[in-house]
């Protein structure tokens, strides 16, 4: 029985922020290796949160859980979209 009620109560949770989650606002952020934007070194991700934004550092959280952090000493070339 308590099998059950714990399944149940980590199916309620999942169900929860699932329903949270549709509200949530998403951003799309590019960020190129050099001055050139649409060559082949540019990166984009779908991000829930922007952690940090600053000039030389940008740290986010992706869709799929995962922290990308860049830095650079010389500053970032990044483009950051509301989706």
């Amino acid at each position: 029985m308590r099998k059950l009620i714990t399944k149940v109560w980590e199916w309620i949770k999942f169900a929860f922020w699932w329903f949270i989650d549709l509200f949530r606002t998403r951003y799309e952020v590019t960020v190129s290796f050099n001055k050139e934007w649409g060559d082949a070194d540019d990166k984009s991700y779908i991000v829930k949160k922007i952690s940090v934004q600053k000039e030389k550092h940008l740290k986010f959280t992706t869709e799929d859980n995962e922290v990308v952090e860049y830095r650079s000493a010389a500053g970032l070339n990044y483009i950051i979209k509301e989706l």
